[in-house]
């Protein structure tokens, strides 16, 4: 069998949430515990080469977890309880 491309490693939104929580972890919330959405969506995108569909992915499953908690307007994410949890463990 030929493969012509290479596996993605965040194709799978378990992997894509547990690498945006990683990111969201080593940036140092503003106010209230926001951290800027842009900060976490531009290492995902450009510095790990992730897919905008592998991002949107993660994310869902990031929240559908209860590891963040995206603000209504989409701009910022806070950690919940269950992500902080999460990231002590």
């Amino acid at each position: 069998m030929i493969r012509f491309a290479e596996a993605r490693p965040y194709a799978d939104p378990d992997a894509a949430a547990r690498k945006l929580i990683e990111i969201a972890c080593s940036i140092e919330p503003v106010e209230d515990g926001r951290i800027h959405i842009e900060k976490i969506n531009w290492p995902f995108l450009k510095e790990l080469r992730g897919a905008p569909a592998e991002y949107g992915a993660g994310m869902d499953r990031a929240i559908a977890n209860g590891w963040l908690s995206m603000h209504e307007s989409g701009t910022y994410v806070t950690f919940t309880q269950a992500g902080t949890d999460l990231l002590s463990r």
